[in-house]
C-alpha cells in the first residue's frame, strides 16, 4: 500500500457547487457505465449534477443536511451529502456518497461515511439509510463490508432509464 498524506474533511460551502458537480458527474461517468445511457453519461450527466448541486446548496432547509469535502494534501478528491428525514422510518439518508475514481481505495469513502454516522448519530438518529443502484456490485461490496445491511429496493428512474434503487441501512447505535 502506498503511503499518502492524511486525508482531510472540510464542510462544503456554496462556492463549492461546481466542484461537487464535478466530482459526482465524474463518478458517476466511471461507475454507471453499463447501467445507465451512454448518452446520459457523456453528455447531460455534467448540466444536470451542476443545476442539482447549486440548487441543493442553495436550498433554505440547509440546517437539516451536511456537505463535507475529503481532501487529500488539499486536492478534493470525494465528498458526502447526508441529512434529516424527519418522516422516514429509515433515519437520515446518506444522500450521496462519491471518491474520484483515481482515489478510491485510500479511505476517502470509510472516512466520508463515518461522519455521515457521526453526524447523524449527533443528531439523536438510531439509524441512517442510503441507496445505492442495483448493478453497482463495487459499492454494494463496500457498504456491506462497512456492516449496512439490505433493506429493500424500489424501482426509480435515472438519467432517462428505468432502474432498481437498492436501499442499505446502518444502525447507528448510542
Amino acid at each position: 500500500m502506498q503511503n499518502h498524506p492524511p486525508l482531510t474533511l472540510r464542510p462544503a460551502t456554496l462556492a463549492d457547487a461546481a466542484l461537487i458537480a464535478s466530482i459526482h458527474s465524474t463518478s458517476w461517468q466511471a461507475t454507471y457505465r453499463g447501467l445507465l445511457p451512454d448518452a446520459f453519461l457523456d453528455g447531460e450527466v455534467v448540466r444536470e449534477r451542476a443545476a442539482y448541486w447549486d440548487t441543493r446548496l442553495n436550498a433554505p432547509d440547509g440546517e437539516r443536511r451536511i456537505v463535507s469535502i475529503a481532501e487529500l494534501d488539499r486536492t478534493p478528491v470525494g465528498f458526502m451529502c447526508v441529512e434529516q428525514q424527519p418522516d422516514s422510518q429509515w433515519g437520515a439518508l446518506l444522500d450521496n456518497l462519491h471518491a474520484l475514481p483515481q482515489y478510491q481505495g485510500i479511505g476517502a469513502g470509510k472516512l466520508l461515511i463515518r461522519t455521515a454516522q457521526d453526524w447523524a448519530r449527533a443528531q439523536g438518529e438510531t439509524r441512517i439509510h442510503l441507496f445505492v443502484l442495483e448493478g453497482n456490485a463495487p459499492a454494494i461490496g463496500f457498504y456491506e463490508r462497512q456492516g449496512w445491511q439490505f433493506a429493500g429496493a424500489e424501482p426509480d428512474r435515472m438519467g432517462g432509464a428505468d432502474i432498481t434503487a437498492l436501499r442499505y441501512v446502518y444502525e447507528l447505535g448510542r
